[in-house]
């Protein structure tokens, strides 16, 4: 059925609504502990519920992700796209920090993570790619089936 959407295109705008709360919770004082460390780029910054390292430019890219999200939906494949390449992008992210850029002290922090940040990358990274994967090659198995 035409603009019907798909598994895909749905976790797509599911996935930009996820990141456009976690970008207004990190503005928020309280939810996010240490707030002043928002505007720090060099070792870790604010905490979301006092556990998630972020800064005002990490919260900046949280809200990109949820522009793209909600783009992606438009079609399957922008958010086979979205997912994949936004999960290697995450999961390039995870890399830095273990390797370094996730230091209390390192001017190469500068996007205020802490180890926790690193994991939850990790996690995102997986999750992403693996529903880039998943959810796009049942579609793409459907369409083969009926061509």
């Amino acid at each position: 059925m035409a603009g019907e959407k798909t598994d895909i295109q749905r976790a797509a705008m599911l996935f930009g609504a996820v990141f456009a709360l976690v970008t207004i919770l990190g503005f928020i004082p309280g939810i996010t502990t240490n707030y002043d460390g928002l505007t720090t780029f060099d070792g870790v910054g604010a905490e979301i519920f006092g556990i998630i390292g972020v800064n005002i430019l990490e919260n900046a890219v949280h809200g990109l992700y949820a522009i793209a999200g909600f783009a992606a939906a438009a079609s399957w494949a922008a958010s086979k796209s979205y997912f994949i390449w936004g999960g290697v992008v995450y999961l390039v992210l995870w890399l830095y920090g273990l390797f370094g850029g996730s230091n209390d002290d390192s001017s190469a922090n500068f996007l205020g993570m802490n180890s926790a940040s690193d994991w939850l990358h990790f996690v995102l990274g997986v999750a992403m790619v693996g529903i880039g994967f998943l959810l796009s090659r049942r579609v793409t198995r459907d369409r083969t089936a009926t061509a």
